[in-house]
């Protein structure tokens, strides 16, 4: 079974040394009092619970999956899942970042995240149950009416009750403007909801005695389309208005999905039945109340994937270190045994090494887009939070794409360091490519995010949120360039921006001939930029590990190391992605639909 052990040292790097969080926080009031001692205590905590409390029960949950009772439609997680989150509620940890008027603790974003994903390395199925929670009182944080807040806020905060987000139904996925399930007004001002969904993670479990649902449904004589959505809240157990538990409500689990991962986590179909719901801000704009929790879910995603490539990376680093197999090509490394550790091939290395760099470069940017958001929620000053908005903005398809997609691949890599050991469930490493493919395709494929930075974050606004990410490259990069040391960093990053405005403008008119254009390049498009702002993290680490490199402390120098390899090895293959750009979508559309 493999071993976890949390990453502090390289978090603790990114906060306090590349990025400086506290510096931001100190002229942030709501975090004014955060200092690096404090960030460093949590995480320390965090990293306990997450390598000694669930990852224990991740192979196991993976083996156990989750059990529908068809009479009762009761839902049972795997052994030890229960136990796990009543330590996870006791010690505060549903709360950490939470607003100190339903009982958070007030923390930054920032330092939730360091939780997450640790707690998604260790187990990603059980970390589901409280993350969809986070997003669900983010939404209600943002939209929900004084009486929702009441009744749901203190209670989602403090992990008693945890939270899903019901968007898909089986005939409808990413487009949403197809659902069908309908809400019926009531004279009391509540709704009746009746329909069906299809995977919804932690729809029904025995975790909590209570889950909320947010649901998306249509009103009598709604447009068509998804500009005829509401949200309502439907809970699993009515509450009373003293906040009390009443009567089950119309809502329960008809089915779970068998899926290829993920098998710790309760994917369910859920039928209503007349459901009793309330309304989430306006009728007919629920799409726009819900994107909250989308957003926070994609992040989320992306975090999921950093997870799993730190996880797997270590188990393979460990088993490379311990397996011996043939010689070194250059002669014998450990004469004294009957052969060489595996660690010595140099392509085990490159594989090593490529989830090594995309597990820091990763886990730079999804800490810098966490520090965005923290910034957009408190900084006093206006323009520091609009720019910080439209960071966050730009960054999560990126996100979501580009960490899930090179976690398929780094974990995959992982898997193969072990041969014909990594297929073998009991090393755990299998696992971690199943969980991996998932995070590719749910909350909106990652063609729906490419689609969506280059249609509507790139395209759609003249590239004014483009043009604020080049200008933070730019800003660094002509501050770099007065050392000669970073001149190897600092040359191919401006030769990638270079790129990638040029193709921008080359795509933009190409589209206004032909919009079949913006689909055939944007995935490609999405993991050049995804380069681009790796590039732009690595060259920002590079430079603060040079300032150290001769302190003695071998992390500065393995730093140094893993920087030149990305730029050297991984970086190269956006001038691939150029030409498979500027080919067009010609080839693609050309063939007719009886030909394939």
């Amino acid at each position: 079974m493999p071993t976890y052990t949390p990453p502090l040292r390289d978090m603790q790097f990114v906060l306090h040394e590349v990025l400086n969080v506290t510096d931001h926080f100190q002229k942030m009031p709501a975090y004014a009092e955060v200092d690096a001692d404090t960030i460093n205590a949590v995480i320390e905590a965090a990293g306990q619970f997450a390598s000694e409390v669930i990852a224990p029960l991740n192979v196991s949950g993976d083996t156990e999956g989750c059990h529908l009772d068809p009479v009762t439609h009761a839902v049972t997680t795997p052994n030890g899942f229960k136990e796990a989150y009543k330590t996870f509620v006791e010690g505060g940890w549903p709360a950490l970042s939470c607003d100190p008027e339903y009982g958070g603790q007030g923390l930054p974003h920032t330092v939730n995240q360091c939780l997450y994903e640790m707690c998604n390395s260790a187990n990603q199925a059980w970390m589901m149950y409280p993350g969809l929670s986070h997003g669900a009182y983010e939404c209600l944080h943002a939209y929900g009416t004084p009486e929702q807040k009441k009744k749901y806020m203190a209670k989602l905060t403090s992990g008693e009750w945890t939270g899903t987000m019901c968007l898909t139904e089986s005939h409808c996925g990413t487009d949403l403007g197809m659902l069908r399930t309908k809400a019926e007004p009531q004279p009391d001002g509540t709704y009746k909801i009746t329909g069906n969904k299809i995977f919804i993670s932690a729809g029904e479990h025995d975790m909590t005695e209570n889950i909320i649902h947010l649901v998306l449904a249509r009103l009598p004589g709604a447009p068509k389309g998804s500009k005829g959505i509401s949200l309502f809240v439907v809970p699993k157990i009515n509450v009373n208005d003293d906040g009390s538990l009443g009567s089950p409500n119309g809502i329960h689990c008809g089915g779970l999905e068998h899926k290829m991962g993920i098998h710790g986590n309760a994917t369910a179909q859920l039928v209503l039945e007349d459901a009793n719901g309330t309304l989430v801000g306006q009728p007919n704009k629920g799409l726009q109340a819900m994107f909250v929790m989308m957003n926070a879910a994609r992040l989320g995603v992306g975090g999921q994937s950093l997870g799993l490539t730190e996880a797997a990376r270590q188990g393979a680093v460990a088993y490379a270190k311990d397996r011996l197999q043939s010689r070194a090509l250059a002669g014998p490394k450990h004469p004294d045994k009957e052969a060489d550790p595996i660690i010595v091939h140099p392509d085990v290395r490159k594989m090593l090494m490529i989830a090594r760099a995309y597990a820091e470069g990763g886990r730079a940017l999804i800490l810098f887009t966490s520090l965005q958001i923290d910034l957009s929620l408190h900084s006093p000053d206006e323009t520091t939070r609009k720019r910080a908005d439209g960071y966050v903005t730009f960054l999560t398809p990126i996100i979501k794409a580009f960490l899930t997609d090179n976690a398929l691949m780094s974990t995959s890599h992982s898997m193969q360091v072990f041969g014909g050991h990594g297929y073998i469930k009991e090393w755990g490493m299998e696992q971690f490519v199943r969980d991996a493919r998932i995070n590719m395709t749910y909350e909106g494929t990652n063609t729906i995010q490419s689609l969506d930075l280059l249609g509507r974050k790139v395209l759609a606004d003249g590239g004014a949120k483009l043009k604020e990410i080049a200008g933070l490259i730019q800003e660094f990069s002509e501050q770099e360039m007065k050392n000669p040391a970073m001149h190897e960093f600092i040359t191919p990053l401006a030769w990638a921006g270079e790129k990638l405005n040029k193709i921008t403008m080359n795509v933009g008119m190409k589209a206004m001939k032909d919009p079949d254009e913006v689909g055939a390049v944007a995935v490609d498009y999405l993991r050049i930029c995804g380069h681009l702002i790796y590039g732009y993290f690595w060259a920002r680490m590079a430079s603060v590990a040079l300032k150290k490199v001769d302190s003695g402390d071998p992390f500065y120098k393995a730093k140094l190391i893993t920087a030149r390899f990305y730029f050297a090895k991984i970086y190269p293959e956006i001038s691939m992605l150029v030409r498979t750009i500027e080919a067009g979508s010609a080839t693609l559309m050309e063939m007719e639909e009886d030909w394939f």
